[in-house]
């Protein structure tokens, strides 16, 4: 199967740099693609793979041990004459649905149960060793796999001890993930170990996309005719990674270069020194893949455009992006390159031996003049993100901001977010791998085994070996012979972990739950409500209803960026159509357990009660909540009534739908959110 060249790919200039960066450079730290579907990404990916250069690995082992450096604790080893053999870096692609064995090697279960040998089979991080991981839709891959990522990419080994194996080899490879952020975001541990990140968009020039069609038509007409065209630049391309390489080691960071690096990483405010390093690895690479032997201005700027926007962030509602105009001034200054006294000697003015850049296709000259007077004075402005303190609009005189009102209603500011409590369903579940509630899940604790006839999951080994145990006698088995099987025997293993859930917040955004207070706290518990179900993997929908009509105006997703745009651009007032609200949600909950059906959810309605549109609405709202309650839906209600005169109509629906009914009298943040902690789900 032919691929796609990676020189004929129009467009992507930032993602085409950030890749062969970290090919000139591995210890960079690999590339993380954000972008919408349909923009080339695993394109690029799979065509990087045939310009790397080939490698030198040990004849035999299954490591791709280096001839010169062999791995002293290998597996395959000891490597005292090691006999060298060349072939192609690899592109090894780990899908998100791999198992924990795949990933890191088992026991290799033919030898063990055929022969009687402890054998180990490695897997494929021992296989991309000196080479690219690549992880398609990386935002959906289960935490545990993650964490072995996590592992491998701090100690560069692989460590495994299970099944009665203990091996450590090295892992040390080049980390390439792409996602789609409405699909939901990265584990920050994870995100800050992508040593670049780029954003990446379909171009919106017709001509460019005119040529993205014409290109991608002959290769599907006739592929073999395409790549041959492309084959001297697919070479020369090939080439000057080599050459970028070798320069590597020579590229001199100077005083001057490194204040700058500090100046900038300091003044975006990012965590850590991982920024710093990574920020001089890859102005270095960009260096070397221009030819140069020291660092330049430009070398830095565009090392800190992929280096820094993913570690600037502070939380998920936070704008993604750099602000370029500030990085434009802070290299304009010229910091001083004499060290401060009494400062540690200085080290060699190079680079680590595997450090190096290449060079953007689309390099810009510093063209701004402004300068600052003082280092502390500059800071990088807030993103327009969605946090509370960045909604714009006018302020009160107690000191809340309070945005225009518009035609079509109201728009309340949130109060602040704070951190929830675990709230979880209550029994044993199926559902997808999170952090919420206790569930029968293909990773966690093995809690015990089941027979494998027309199951699928991770072999039991202790209980299949248990189970064949009495039968060998009947099977002819003697005493010298390895253990015979049958199909009857084998276990899988039953492993206990926690699933991720589905929270549907049905809130009633109609007059009577207008008012300022009381909308902002509302929102200030689901802004809060939606970082907690980022951070444990939940899926989370919203629904509101005012007027005439009730919205889905979140699908059930994963990505509480798009949670909070649209809880920032809700508006309030009109009347309460609380029989469309529920309907609606009925009906988006009846398509979710179509297309997830392992997904518990928990329907939590925010409401005073009122329903005040539509004939006989209060009757017909109690026909809805019966119908959902007949349904099997559990449900959490939350009255947001107050003042003196309570009608109490939000507990009688509570009655009708079979929820656990709370009573918050002022609805404060903090009482909104101490109720929906003590929510449960069926």
């Amino acid at each position: 199967m032919r691929t796609f060249p990676f020189s004929a790919v129009v467009g992507s200039e930032d993602m085409a740099v950030a890749l062969i960066l970290t090919t000139v450079s591995p210890e960079v730290g690999g590339v993380l693609v954000r972008g919408e579907k349909g923009t080339a990404k695993t394109t690029m990916v799979r065509a990087l793979a045939q310009v790397l250069p080939n490698i030198a690995v040990v004849e035999g082992c299954r490591f791709s041990c280096d001839p010169l450096d062999p791995d002293v604790m290998c597996p395959d080893g000891p490597h005292d004459h090691p006999v060298a053999n060349s072939r192609p870096a690899r592109l090894v692609e780990l899908p998100v649905g791999a198992t924990e064995d795949r990933v890191i090697g088992s026991l290799d279960l033919r030898q063990a149960l055929g022969v009687g040998e402890v054998v180990y089979e490695p897997g494929l991080l021992a296989a991309a060793h000196r080479g690219i991981l690549y992880v398609d839709e990386v935002n959906l891959l289960h935490d545990h796999l993650v964490d072995l990522l996590l592992d491998a990419a701090a100690m560069g080994r692989s460590i495994v001890e299970r099944d009665g194996v203990s091996v450590a080899h090295a892992a040390r490879l080049i980390l390439i993930g792409t996602m789609n952020p409405e699909e939901g975001e990265l584990r920050p541990q994870l995100l800050d170990r992508f040593g670049l990140t780029v954003e990446i968009a379909a171009p919106r020039d017709p001509e460019l996309r005119v040529e993205v069609v014409r290109r991608r038509m002959a290769f599907d007409r006739d592929p073999a005719s395409f790549v041959a065209a492309y084959a001297a630049n697919e070479e020369e391309l090939r080439s000057r990674i080599v050459n970028a390489r070798t320069l590597l080691p020579s590229v001199r960071l100077g005083d001057r270069q490194l204040a700058i690096i500090a100046r900038v990483c300091s003044a975006f405010e990012v965590d850590g020194m991982r920024a710093d390093i990574v920020t001089a690895r890859a102005a270095a690479a960009h260096a070397a893949w221009h030819g140069r032997s020291e660092i330049t201005t430009p070398d830095i700027r565009a090392a800190a455009r992929l280096a820094l926007p993913h570690r600037r962030r502070r939380n998920p509602f936070d704008a993604p992006g750099l602000d370029e105009d500030l990085l434009d001034r802070l290299l304009d200054d010229e910091p001083d390159p004499t060290p401060p006294e009494g400062s540690p000697p200085k080290g060699p003015s190079t680079t680590s031996e595997h450090d190096g850049s290449p060079s953007t296709s689309s390099e810009r000259s510093n063209g701004s003049t402004t300068t600052s007077s003082e280092h502390d004075g500059l800071r990088p402005e807030p993103a327009k993100g969605l946090a509370v303190a960045q909604i714009e609009g006018s302020s009160t005189s107690s000191g809340r901001i309070e945005p225009p009102s518009t035609s079509s209603g109201r728009i309340v500011s949130a109060g602040d977010t704070y951190r929830t409590r675990l709230f979880t369903a209550v029994g044993i579940g199926s559902g997808e791998a999170g952090r919420r509630s206790r569930a029968v899940t293909s990773a966690g604790r093995t809690v015990g085994a089941l027979p494998a006839h027309r199951n699928s999951g991770r072999l039991h080994l202790t209980a299949t070996i248990r189970a064949a145990a009495p039968r060998q006698a009947d099977r002819g088995r003697r005493h010298d012979e390895p253990l015979r099987l049958a199909g009857p025997d084998l276990r899988l293993a039953v492993t206990e972990g926690r699933e991720s859930n589905l929270v549907l917040l049905v809130v009633d955004a109609s007059g009577s739950m207008a008012a300022r207070r009381r909308m902002g706290a509302v929102k200030a518990a689901v802004l809060s409500l939606l970082l907690d179900a980022y951070q444990r993997r939940d899926k989370v929908g919203l629904i509101t209803f005012r007027g005439a009509e009730a919205a889905l105006a979140l699908p059930p997703t994963s990505s509480i960026d798009t949670a909070a745009r649209w809880l920032h651009d809700l508006p309030t007032g009109g009347r309460t159509p609380l029989a469309e609200g529920l309907l609606c949600a009925a009906d988006t909950l009846r398509l979710e357990g179509i297309r997830d059906p392992r997904r518990r959810p928990l329907l939590v309605l925010l409401t005073d009660g009122r329903a005040t549109y539509g004939p006989n609405p209060v009757s017909r709202s109690r026909l809805v909540a019966d119908q959902l309650r007949r349904a099997g839906v559990a449900s959490l209600v939350i009255d947001c009534e107050s003042g003196r005169l309570a009608l109490g109509l939000a507990q009688t629906l509570s009655i009708h739908l079979g929820a656990q009914y709370l009573t918050v009298g002022e609805v404060g943040a903090d009482q909104l959110v101490h109720a929906v902690r003590q929510g449960r789900a069926a």
